[in-house]
């Protein structure tokens, strides 16, 4: 996967980013995992957009009192949530404010209490990914192929490459490719650190990324609407 750096440095940009990512036609489908201490640190005026969430983490806190090991890689751990919810988790963490203070030491309490990591590694250091535990977030988008493309509705897209031919041909090395990979973008893991340590005053600690993989023309067009839908330009 190659990293796209579109610009973003502070917090209302790559909320407006993550709003974006899921919210045009090229998307086929998603998959964003919540874990469930993240959930529970968030606290009760966060809104509408997290209800369902924090029902879910009070309920699976409670089980944990009967057997469920929340320091466990136990896959119950791990609900998941509509670009709605993410982008609202992310904002309860990041946005300057009493509520991303609230939320913050009520991750880090619960952490603690659990022996798990708190802020021991930096944020978005992706030499450390696979080390992150607890996963808070983990978050991504798959895109259409290139052959299930509509000729009316994603025509934007297949003028990109310019002429018929081309895209054909990128439609045949998408079909014969071994092994077939799809098109994807995804956000980048974030664990304790991430939510603890990545923004002070609405500006983040490193430059927010998007890891994405697939054909060069087709995610360049993409990135360019997006870009767009997020007032980056």
């Amino acid at each position: 996967m190659i990293a796209v750096d579109l610009g973003v440095e502070k917090v209302d940009q790559a909320l407006r980013l993550v709003r974006a990512l899921g919210a045009h036609r090229y998307v086929a489908g998603r998959m964003h995992l919540v874990h469930v201490i993240a959930a529970d640190s968030v606290p009760d005026d966060a809104g509408g957009a997290l209800a369902d969430v924090r029902a879910w983490a009070r309920a699976t806190v409670a089980e944990g009192s009967h057997g469920l090991d929340l320091a466990s890689r136990d896959e119950r751990l791990w609900r998941r949530c509509s670009d709605a919810e993410l982008v609202a988790l992310l904002e309860a963490f990041w946005a300057p404010g009493l509520r991303a203070l609230a939320s913050r030491a009520a991750l880090e309490e619960r952490l603690r209490a659990h022996g798990l990591e708190t802020t021991h590694r930096a944020a978005f250091d992706e030499s450390s990914e696979e080390r992150i535990h607890p996963l808070a977030i983990d978050a991504g988008w798959e895109l259409y192929s290139l052959r299930e493309l509509d000729p009316e509705r994603h025509k934007g897209a297949i003028a990109a490459f310019g002429d018929p031919l081309a895209f054909e041909v990128a439609c045949f090395e998408e079909e014969t490719a071994i092994p077939q990979t799809p098109h994807l973008y995804e956000l980048s893991a974030m664990g304790p650190a991430e939510l603890l340590a990545a923004s002070d005053e609405g500006v983040l600690a490193q430059p927010f990324v998007v890891w994405a993989q697939g054909n060069e023309t087709y995610l360049d067009y993409v990135f360019r609407g997006i870009e767009r839908a997020a007032k980056l330009t």
